[in-house]
């Protein structure tokens, strides 16, 4: 990852537990690409989504107690990456704030809402068609958005509007969450270095 443009808004996180040994690097100015090595394989396609689809630059690689399951790890990783993104965007002055998506992919429609507020804050509506993508347990996309949040300090709507495969519905949400992302982190050329809040601090 090229952290030499000092315009980049970049940031290096490691988390280590007794679970979990967890980096994620991200550059919020990157090209959307990404070396991923999470030890489950269903998640590293959707953080590539999330990469290219909200032009970040994302290395993550984890080791986490995959014998037992993988929400640890899942989960781990939300968490440190909701703290690398926390401490990419700083104080979040110039920033959009608000970002919004809707994304379809065949049957499935999703639409995430963000919002840099400081405030952890998640809805979550998937009603995923199946419990299981492959060898991925659906209930870790909860799971994995409710780290971020937490850590990242951001209120998230997430919503599959519509859906029969469980690919599909997961893969928009996570397309939607990368799509609405772009657009919060975005500097916002007319707000200057004003923080985008009435009480002056996010």
């Amino acid at each position: 990852m090229n952290a030499k443009n000092a315009s980049h808004r970049v940031a290096r996180i490691e988390r280590n537990t007794a679970e979990t040994k967890i980096l994620v690097e991200l550059d919020l100015d990157g090209g959307g690409r990404s070396q991923l090595a999470t030890g489950v394989p269903f998640l590293d396609h959707m953080l590539d989504q999330v990469a290219r689809h909200g032009m970040i630059d994302l290395t993550v690689e984890a080791k986490g107690d995959l014998h037992i399951d993988a929400h640890h790890t899942v989960e781990d990783i939300g968490i440190t990456f909701g703290q690398a993104l926390r401490q990419a965007v700083g104080d979040k002055a110039g920033l959009a704030r608000y970002g919004h998506a809707y994304v379809p992919l065949d049957e499935a429609l999703s639409r995430v809402v963000i919002d840099l507020s400081g405030r952890p804050g998640l809805e979550f509506h998937v009603d995923f068609s199946r419990a299981m993508i492959g060898t991925f347990d659906v209930d870790l996309a909860h799971e994995f958005f409710q780290g971020f949040v937490n850590h990242a300090f951001v209120t998230l709507h997430v919503e599959n509007l519509r859906g029969d495969n469980a690919h599909h519905q997961a893969e928009t949400v996570f397309k939607a969450f990368a799509r609405a992302l772009r657009v919060a982190v975005t500097r916002d050329e007319r707000a200057g270095a004003n923080i985008p809040s009435t009480k002056g601090t996010l």
